[in-house]
């Protein structure tokens, strides 16, 4: 039950990841178009017939990758802050599933010293009824 819990928390925890992983990439992509972006305002700048109009388009097309490049940020930080917070879940549920082997394997343990116990003592017993009787 306890392992199923962990199996649980892992694959939510490994959604995650996932997700942020395409959220970085995205972010990346952010970041080349605004290269891009800024290589061709500069080429329009320089170049023989100027162009004010598409100048602008670039301009602002800049200012909106900028702002899209904030959002993904935040979007990024709000998962790896979930995601810190699945790895804790993670952690709780493997201490727990250890907690549990180990109890198990000293109720084992108790359990087979007990066994061994009470075997010695019916042998005990016999041996000694022989004696009495003999």
């Amino acid at each position: 039950m306890r392992e199923k819990e962990l199996e649980e928390r892992q694959m939510e925890m490994s959604k995650i990841v996932t997700a942020l992983n395409m959220q970085m990439e995205k972010l990346q992509n952010i970041i080349q178009h605004q290269q891009d972006n800024t290589a061709r305002q500069e080429a329009l700048a320089t170049s023989e017939n100027l162009d004010i109009f598409q100048l602008e388009e670039h301009r602002t097309f800049g200012i909106k990758l900028v702002v899209d490049a904030q959002n993904q940020e935040r979007i990024i930080n709000n998962t790896k802050a979930i995601l810190a917070r699945k790895q804790q879940e993670v952690k709780e549920a493997h201490q727990k599933v250890e907690v549990l082997k180990k109890l198990k394997e000293k109720q084992e343990k108790a359990y087979y010293k007990e066994f061994l116990n009470a075997e010695m003592k019916e042998i005990d017993d016999i041996t000694s009824a022989r004696f009495k009787i003999g």
